[in-house]
């Protein structure tokens, strides 16, 4: 695995290639976050940015969400995958959001992810984007580039990945890694074609190596 060093390395050349990484659902408060983010599982930002404006201008609270039935929530995110569950999801949230905190979003993990649809994942991003507490939110690109690059264990359980950058990443940087990695898995380092030919991080990810050994076998 990478070193401590050598991760923070790694992470440097990432945030040259990716200065401006930021999170890509959009959203005007905690509340709208919270929902864009259950709503985004299983699903692309982009899916969900199309949907939430018409769902945020029928429901713009908490209180309007709650009180709205499952049969009016649907159409407003149908175009997103698994609607019918997330259109629960995010009623039952609203309500225990009026229930349990006062109609605010909680600002700890343990509250959090006592609302419906509400994992550690998401209680991550919102504990980070939305109030600026240091979190690192594991989805599927930070932990493919996590274990392609080596910086964890390749069969790390997605709670062991967030510990292990939580270790070698200081926690101010935290929030900023987590997009720095999803915005280099997302448009660089991509599931199917990653761009180990221009990747600065060459040098050091074994899996870019062996990818381009293969590479240029099969055009010899």
């Amino acid at each position: 695995m990478l070193s401590k060093q050598k991760t923070m390395e790694a992470i440097e050349k990432m945030y040259q290639m990716f200065p401006e990484a930021h999170g890509e659902l959009q959203h005007n408060n905690p509340y709208e976050l919270l929902i864009a983010v259950i709503l985004s599982a299983q699903a692309t930002d982009v899916s969900v940015n199309k949907a939430t404006p018409a769902l945020f201008e029928a429901f713009p609270t908490p209180e309007d969400l709650a009180a709205a039935s499952v049969e009016e929530i649907i159409p407003k995110i149908k175009t997103i995958g698994l609607y019918r569950n997330k259109a629960k999801n995010i009623k039952a949230c609203a309500q225990q959001l009026i229930e349990n905190f006062g109609g605010q979003v909680p600002t700890t993990r343990e509250a959090l992810v006592s609302l419906p649809g509400v994992g550690r994942k998401t209680a991550n991003v919102v504990l980070g984007d939305a109030f600026g507490i240091p979190a690192i939110a594991v989805d599927t690109h930070v932990e493919r580039v996590s274990k392609r690059l080596r910086i964890c264990k390749l069969n790390a359980s997605v709670l062991e990945v967030e510990e292990t950058l939580m270790r070698k990443i200081p926690e101010d940087l935290w929030v900023k890694t987590h997009h720095t990695l999803i915005f280099f898995g997302r448009y660089h380092c991509t599931a199917r074609n990653p761009r180990c030919e221009v990747c600065p991080l060459l040098d050091m990810c074994q899996e870019g190596k062996n990818r381009m050994k293969l590479h240029n076998k099969a055009k010899s």
